[in-house]
């Protein structure tokens, strides 16, 4: 929460007054920042904006911070339509404001206010965060992005010299900021954000001219997230720049994956990640993801920076600590632990999505959150235009489960999971893998990647595979206890030479 000020406007010090007000307040408090002050105040809060211009938003009239909260209103209603609710006139004077009444002389976005221990830099800092919140929030981005309005080709937004310049931009300022001690760090990573934008510069080409970039959010991380009812929720929204607003979801998704690395918590960026791509199959977005994820950390530090410059001793020294810190991240984000590449193996029902999400979860193996896993059951449905948990109505070994349909799988999980290694992402691929040949042909993939290779190996008994398969709902498998049986017939376990890679759950 940002500090106040001790020289507050006439205006600001007189709506802390709660007789301003029309409904219930006992007390005001104010939060502030570069751009706004809040006031909270009972059920609402209420943020104006400050007669404020800088080289990336302009406050400067009445007029335009009218335009700028009904911009606010309008694009935050987006993901968060039950907290913001009107934008509102302060009438009166600066001394004796009234709330809602004209002619103007101010305006105040008004929201719903939320606990602030809700906030999900708050809930993860306590342990509370989810899979589940972050599946969620995953679902609901993955959703809005594909809703959202796409930039044309012929526009500024995502074009390939306006992202390298962004990104390089920010060294320019961090060899200003930073004392020649940090000179070493920043070189290294500008040199690395150069050359990392000529290898992806194709894909960055590809995704411009293919509509991927959208009109999204601008500002995705923590703590613009908070959990509502069991919900998270997206808010504040940029409204002042689109040249933050319109953007490649994947570098939206980039900050998100970032700020639960910069919380300690890799095996939930692991998580969100790759709920993600779950949902929508964006998976040429993993070639970009670290170059947006390095940026984002890369600013980050430079925020930190330039507030080093503002503060006290004490505190500026605080926050060169933390501008070296997201430097720190960002070098481990650009150089991940090398890949490792993992099948699972076992009957319908034994547990090897269990298995396999318990890997991703896990801070060890999921480190730098730099794992992906290819479920067979999500992408062979993707292959055929269904939805995860969309049923393909099939009969065992028609529909989709054809031989044709499985051999179109596996190849599709083999591209999939070359493509990933040779990019740097440790790959789990989640599939039967119920026979030698299968197995014998993924072993020899990691070998000529020249990566490590692992078994998860799921077993149990047939009667509780029965059970299990019985009780299954709401998963993407639409394996059966008749499926089960047909596996029974031609399964072909782990040999003795197999057996020295394999992983039990």
């Amino acid at each position: 929460m940002a500090t106040m000020s001790d020289d507050l406007p006439s205006l600001v010090q007189a709506l802390l007054d709660p007789r301003c007000y029309t409904h219930s307040v006992d007390s005001v408090e104010l939060v502030e920042t570069h751009a706004s002050w809040l006031l909270l105040a009972g059920e609402f809060a209420y943020k104006i904006k400050k007669p404020v211009t800088l080289p990336f938003l302009d406050y400067g009239t009445l007029e335009r911070r009218e335009i700028f909260c009904r911009a606010e209103l309008t694009l935050n209603r987006r993901l968060a339509p039950g907290l913001y609710l009107d934008v509102v006139p302060i009438g009166g004077t600066s001394t004796q404001p009234r709330l809602g009444e004209m002619p103007a002389i101010e305006w105040a976005v008004r929201m719903r206010r939320f606990e602030e221990s809700g906030r999900l830099d708050r809930v993860a800092a306590r342990g509370d965060l989810l899979p589940s919140h972050l599946t969620q929030l995953a679902v609901t981005l993955c959703k809005f992005q594909q809703g959202a309005a796409a930039a044309g080709p012929d526009t500024r937004f995502g074009a390939p010299d306006q992202i390298q310049a962004a990104a390089l931009e920010n060294f320019v300022e961090l060899r200003q900021l930073l004392p020649s001690i940090d000179q070493q760090q920043v070189e290294g990573l500008a040199r690395w954000t150069e050359e990392e934008f000529i290898r992806r510069a194709t894909t960055f080409a590809a995704r411009k001219n293919g509509g991927f970039v959208r009109e999204g959010h601008g500002d995705l991380h923590l703590c613009n997230l908070v959990l509502i009812d069991g919900r998270v929720v997206p808010f504040d929204c940029i409204e002042f720049n689109e040249d933050f607003r319109w953007n490649d979801p994947a570098s939206e998704i980039a900050f998100v994956w970032m700020d639960l690395l910069d919380h300690g918590r890799p095996g939930l960026a692991a998580w969100f990640l790759n709920a993600w791509l779950e949902q929508g199959g964006d998976f040429q977005a993993l070639a970009v993801l670290r170059f947006y994820a390095v940026y984002r950390a890369v600013v980050r530090a430079k925020i930190a920076a330039l507030r080093a410059q503002q503060e006290d001793t004490e505190q500026g020294a605080r926050e060169l600590d933390t501008a070296r810190d997201y430097l720190h991240l960002a070098q481990e984000i650009a150089v991940p632990p090398a890949p490792t590449f993992y099948i699972s193996c076992g009957l319908s029902g034994s547990g090897k999505t269990t298995a396999s999400s318990a890997r991703l979860l896990d801070p060890v193996l999921a480190q730098a959150g730099n794992i992906v896993r290819l479920r067979s059951d999500v992408e062979r449905k993707r292959l055929f235009g269904l939805a995860p948990l969309e049923s393909s109505g099939s009969v065992v070994d028609g529909g989709i489960y054809t031989p044709e349909a499985t051999a179109a799988t596996f190849a599709r999980l083999y591209s999939l999971a070359g493509e990933f290694i040779g990019t740097g992402w440790s790959v789990i691929v989640d599939a039967a893998f119920l026979r030698r040949r299968e197995r014998a042909e993924f072993h020899a993939l990691a070998d000529k990647l020249g990566v490590d290779f692992w078994i998860l190996l799921s077993e149990a008994p047939v009667a509780e595979l029965r059970r299990r398969l019985q009780a299954r709902s709401g998963d993407a498998s639409e394996a059966t206890v008749a499926v089960l049986e047909r596996q029974l017939e031609w399964f072909e376990p782990l040999d003795e030479e197999e057996r020295r890679f394999a992983v039990t759950s």
